[in-house]
């Protein structure tokens, strides 16, 4: 997040897009709902009924795969009225001209034709949104997981630009992030493409840095994204692999076909805190430790680093994820016939830096994060432990922390808009597959269910996997509310009950992906977007079928 959470509350207007926000992150919905309560105006983008709709002032209810669409052409009505923030654009962006030709032929019924979404209604959204003082966008997977996903992401830059609407409170460029971890992992590279603090394994001078730290050569080239690494497998170009706290089996898009890869593979280890689908399928297991049983830190959306701190003791044999790593790398590095590792044994490393087994210090870990990204040189777990929480940049221990980014100006200098040419969806529906399905998620259950549905209330509040089909479709199909149908898709079918309800359009479904039973990503699709590698998870051509007495 550009903003912090606390300044929801000072929004004038709120662009919710791509993100059921009271079920996927319903503490961040409540600041919503306090800022709407003190007069802000919500604008909701989203092709399914939900909580939000009920309080936005306009409700732009675009077909699944058109979001790009629709922000030109909310961009065409900025530009077209001269609601743009002329000083700001003059003297903080480039590129600008090159946008106005590109979204000159965004018209808002142009943009009708293609989202469904009437086109008076985008130019009085357009309007709302450039009119305010502060305007922020909150967005989630219902903007990325598209083969268009990095558009998307660049026509809100865009949108946010031409507004003058980054840099101040109560405004901002907002993803919001769907895992307590999620932002560190992306700080801490989790991306074969980037080193800590988003330097690119590309640039000569970033890898001589962590070299001159880690004691080690870094490679030049990127390696696969996660997304890649399933046809690699099967292509017969990754033999071997480590999944930590994951579970494609259930959430990769088409994951028949990323379970077809893992059986394919020579050797297989997951490391989770329950045996998952995929660990099902693993040669190794690895206990893992859960967040209340390690010490550490977690960076949540805001961008706080935040102190994990151990309540109890892991059950049985499970380990923290750092000791299980350090116990792997030096098995790997000094291991030798009848040779027992004890606790607190040490190994030095090849580049000369010391690997500890059994004890490591996760404020030695920190620290080097520290000295590697200036971001973060102010922060240390002693510092957390002393003041709580500190949002990055946080350069020096003096440093109180940046709720708010580009306050004064942009690390590239002059931010640049981008033309965003709107491309559809990889797949659409035809007479076989005639409708469209989108996925998403439910408030009492979270993600593949690992944990949610080992909870008995939460699984008693929504225990069973179900498809929302509009009335219209269901009359067609003959079917009454609760009938099992099977939906199909170009990838797989899955069997399940039908809700027959109004909170999807005629021609849409949607099925909550997080159960095993009727596992929605059996059917989704795994098309890729060019640029980041992220799936097409959000739309795809299924049918709905009566499945015979």
């Amino acid at each position: 997040m550009s903003n912090d959470i606390a300044g929801i509350e000072d929004n004038e207007v709120l662009l919710v897009i791509g993100s059921n926000t009271s079920e996927a992150h319903p503490v961040i919905a409540l600041r919503m709902m306090r800022a709407v309560k003190k007069g802000a105006k919500l604008l909701v983008v989203d092709p399914r009924a939900i909580e939000l709709t009920r309080s936005a002032r306009v409700w732009l209810r675009q077909r699944p795969g058109t979001d790009g669409a629709l922000i030109n052409a909310m961009c065409h009505v900025i530009i077209r009225d001269d609601l743009h923030d002329k000083k700001f654009v003059a003297e903080r962006t480039e590129n600008f001209e090159q946008l106005r030709q590109a979204v000159t032929d965004c018209t808002p019924q142009w943009a009708e034709k293609i989202t469904g979404v009437p086109a008076a209604d985008i130019e009085e959204a357009a309007r709302i949104y450039a009119r305010a003082q502060r305007a922020g966008i909150y967005y989630t997977m219902g903007i990325t997981q598209h083969t268009s996903g990095t558009d998307n992401v660049r026509a809100l830059a865009n949108l946010a630009l031409l507004t003058g609407n980054l840099g101040k409170t109560g405004a901002g460029l907002n993803p919001l992030r769907g895992q307590n971890n999620v932002q560190g992992s992306s700080d801490m590279a989790c991306v074969p493409s980037l080193l800590p603090g988003y330097r690119a394994v590309t640039d000569p001078e970033a890898r001589r840095h962590f070299e001159e730290i880690w004691g080690m050569p870094v490679p030049a080239e990127p390696g696969l994204t996660a997304t890649e690494t399933m046809p690699a497998i099967l292509d017969g170009r990754v033999s071997g692999m480590w999944i930590m706290g994951e579970n494609p089996v259930l959430s990769d898009p088409n994951s028949g076909h990323a379970e077809k890869a893992l059986k394919k593979l020579e050797f297989l280890v997951v490391q989770d805190i329950f045996l998952t689908a995929t660990a099902e399928l693993a040669d190794v297991v690895l206990p893992a430790a859960c967040f209340a049983e390690k010490d550490g830190t977690f960076t949540n959306t805001e961008r706080r680093v935040q102190r994990v701190r151990r309540a109890v003791a892991p059950p049985g044999e499970a380990m923290d994820d750092l000791s299980i790593i350090n116990l792997v790398t030096a098995r790997m590095i000094g291991n030798k016939p009848g040779m027992t590792i004890r606790p607190d044994q040490e190994f030095t490393l090849p580049g000369g830096g010391r690997c500890r087994v059994f004890a490591p210090l996760p404020e030695e870990v920190f620290a080097e994060i520290s000295r590697a990204w200036p971001h973060l040189a102010g922060v240390s777990h002693q510092r957390l432990d002393r003041e709580g929480g500190l949002q990055w940049p946080c350069p020096d221990p003096e440093h109180p922390g940046t709720p708010i980014l580009f306050v004064d100006s942009f690390p590239v200098g002059r931010a640049k808009f981008t033309a965003v040419t709107w491309n559809g969806p990889k797949e659409v529906t035809d007479p076989e597959y005639p409708l469209i399905l989108t996925t998403g998620r439910l408030l009492y259950q979270y993600h593949t269910g690992t944990m949610t549905r080992r909870s008995r209330v939460l699984e008693e509040s929504a225990p069973a996997p179900f498809v929302e089909l509009h009335p219209r479709d269901a009359e067609a199909l003959s079917l009454a509310d609760g009938e099992m149908v099977r939906a199909t898709s170009r990838r797989g079918a899955i069997t399940l009950p039908v809700l027959i309800t109004e909170r999807v359009e005629p021609g849409v479904v949607f099925i909550p992906f997080h159960y095993h039973e009727a596992a929605a990503n059996l059917l989704t699709n795994d098309a890729l977007d060019p640029v980041c590698k992220i799936p097409e998870a959000k739309v795809c051509a299924v049918r709905i079928e009566k499945i015979a007495a």
